[in-house]
């Protein structure tokens, strides 16, 4: 490694250092310094001022998740449409034939999921069981 690169690197591993010392230091402060409550109730969970009845181990059905993971899916296609958006002047005609793939193959999953009934909620069997 050269001394220039070396050079340049120290504000990055000083930060590092920083911000680990800090992170450990607001830990060991709040262990020393924090209260310590052995009552029953501090133990018991509370949520949004109701009291919790029955048991925290309730099955969901799998197609809230479908559905979570589907919006995290799309959202995150979201976000590098966006990203090419504000760069579509550097990117030029190059980057448009490669935004219009992008999209056609978000497209493309999307009728994929749709035609399989991963989108459909109305009824429980999907378009296979069908």
């Amino acid at each position: 490694m050269s001394t220039q690169t070396g050079h340049s690197l120290w504000p990055l591993v000083l930060y590092f250092f920083l911000a680990i010392a800090t992170a450990m230091g607001m830990i060991g402060v709040s262990f020393f310094l924090g209260q310590r409550h052995r009552e029953r109730e501090t133990g018991q969970p509370y949520e949004s001022g109701i009291v919790a009845t029955g048991t925290a181990r309730i099955r969901f059905d799998v197609k809230f998740y479908m559905v979570a993971m589907f919006f995290v899916v799309f959202d995150l296609e979201s976000l590098f449409i966006f990203s090419w958006a504000v760069a579509v002047r550097e990117a030029g005609w190059a980057g448009y034939i490669e935004v219009l793939i992008f999209i056609a193959v978000l497209a493309a999953a999307l009728v994929y999921l749709w035609r399989m009934g991963a989108l459909d909620w109305a009824s429980g069997k999907t378009a296979k069981e069908r």
